[in-house]
């Protein structure tokens, strides 16, 4: 097929022999940045690589974090930004040679090439710098003409959008954006912390078609945000305002009245959110599967009782850091929640066996436990899971320091999970010895295990461990005895990673 784009110089083979639309079906498969490459080879492919018809599908963070990342590197190497910090000494040292604690001067000798990429990775980040030259590296990483650029070229194409910590995004562009997007269905804004209630309230205006919204970590979003999203935006089946410290019972209300057709409900970290607006969740949102309710320190067993006698599809739910809360939740979600597959309730210090062993018996789709910090659990409530949850794949049971060998052996032998499970986190259990390592050795799914300070736990048993399972990953942390006093010594000394921690 020939048109008139196709001629002179751009009369290429590939053009001549393939029709456009298979050419523009090859280039969907693309992503940006190679698109933004193919549309310098010429002309015609200049046309063809900025179809908006290929911009369905935009993520811009990795985009927008390498030039940050490029920026700062080329700041340092400029002298305007003065020194590098490591974020894991352990982790740099592996990745990073002989440099990782090195001065400067020294790491200005691994190249830029080296040093963007530990950046980029998160192992190395700017201490000391210009701070002007810093605010220019963000305000240069994803201006909101961007935003406007890409909404006018892909227009009614666009489905899909992420601009995830893009810090520099103001209303005024996203209010472009929903007037020239209104099929779009994936949007989100997380950590894009210019935005406020304006936003939404475009969104409600322009965008019905709108199904996953991710406000999290903005927070000047508050409860107008939600009012205007529930009289807009009504096919929305995913909302995330975690950390938008607004959000209170009016909002909630709203979204839960004005949005049938919600799943995923994430309220983390929503800190006015209360008993009454879990009592609204589930009075009008019985098709719920997800709801984060972390570290939020006013909701009780009365909210979250209420909210499971009508979200009976319920099948994640993360009630951690909610000091309130008893066995009465886990009694209440084990009569009325059986779909259950997530469950994460660490650090609720008054949760007992009791209450676990009533959900092990109830709730047999649990498929991940986190049960972090739960002190008072002992060998019980692992032996009733072991029996109960045959579809047990991860579980969590740091700093449960009643856990002993026998209910890992419980666990390790327990007829669904010993080639269901795949990771078992045992951090800081002080009663666990080279016997409960023994006993795992029958889980053959098992890909990690963490056993950080269990002091019971020596190099030899996770040897044996290893070769009887060679695919697990054992992280681990022996700490070097401290040095014997010499006599006559000045004053106590202490170990470097005594230092270190």
């Amino acid at each position: 097929m020939h048109t008139s784009m196709f001629s002179g110089s751009d009369d290429s083979l590939i053009n001549r022999k393939l029709p456009k639309e298979l050419l523009l079906r090859i280039l969907s498969f693309l992503d940006v940045i190679t698109l933004c490459r193919c549309a310098q080879v010429s002309k015609s492919w200049n046309v063809l690589a900025l179809d908006g018809s290929n911009w369905q599908r935009i993520d811009l963070f990795d985009f927008q974090r390498d030039i940050e990342v490029l920026l700062s590197v080329e700041l340092f190497f400029s002298g305007r930004i003065s020194q590098l910090e490591f974020l894991s000494s352990q982790l740099s040292r592996s990745k990073m040679g002989r440099h990782a604690c090195a001065p400067t001067q020294h790491i200005h000798g691994l190249g830029p090439a080296r040093v963007f990429h530990h950046y980029r990775h998160g192992f190395v980040r700017a201490r000391e710098c210009d701070v002007d030259a810093m605010d220019n590296v963000h305000a240069c990483v994803l201006q909101g003409r961007v935003v406007e650029n890409i909404s006018k070229r892909c227009g009614g194409f666009l489905r899909s959008l992420g601009l995830r910590g893009c810090i520099s995004v103001e209303d005024a562009a996203l209010q472009i954006f929903a007037q020239n997007c209104q099929n779009i269905q994936i949007l989100d804004l997380n950590g894009c912390t210019k935005i406020t209630d304006v936003t939404c309230s475009s969104l409600g205006q322009g965008c019905p078609r709108l199904k996953r919204l991710d406000v999290g970590s903005c927070p000047s979003v508050g409860n107008a945000s939600l009012v205007a999203l529930s009289e807009g935006c009504a096919a929305l089946e995913h909302l995330s305002v975690a950390w938008c410290h607004q959000v209170s019972e009016p909002g909630v209300m709203a979204i839960v009245r004005g949005c049938a057709n919600i799943q995923g409900l994430l309220l983390k970290g929503c800190t006015r959110v209360n008993d009454l607006c879990l009592e609204h969740i589930g009075e009008h949102h019985t098709e719920l599967t997800t709801l984060s309710l972390q570290k939020i320190m006013q909701i009780s067993d009365e909210g979250v009782t209420a909210l499971s006698h009508g979200c009976l599809k319920l099948q994640s739910l993360c009630l951690s850091d909610c000091p309130n809360i008893t066995d009465a939740t886990l009694l209440s979600l084990a009569n009325n929640c059986p779909r259950l597959r997530i469950l994460e309730v660490a650090r609720c210090s008054q949760l007992s066996d009791v209450g676990f062993q009533a959900l092990a018996n109830n709730c047999h789709e649990l498929e991940k436990m986190d049960l972090e910090d739960c002190s008072l659990i002992t060998d019980a409530t692992v032996m009733q899971l072991s029996i109960h949850t045959p579809k047990l794949q991860v579980l969590i049971l740091s700093h449960c320091e009643l856990v002993t060998d026998e209910g890992i052996r419980s666990l390790a032998t327990g007829t669904g999970v010993q080639e269901g499970l795949t990771v078992l986190e045992l951090d800081n259990c002080p009663l666990l010895t080279d016997v409960a390592l023994e006993h795992l050795r029958h889980c053959s799914g098992l890909r990690r295990i963490e056993l950080y300070d269990c002091q019971q736990v020596t190099h030899a048993g996770i040897k044996r461990l290893r070769n009887q399972l060679p695919e697990v990953r054992v992280h681990a942390y022996f700490a070097p005895s401290t040095p014997t006093l010499s006599i006559g010594a000045g004053r106590p000394r202490i170990c470097r990673c005594c230092c270190v921690l």
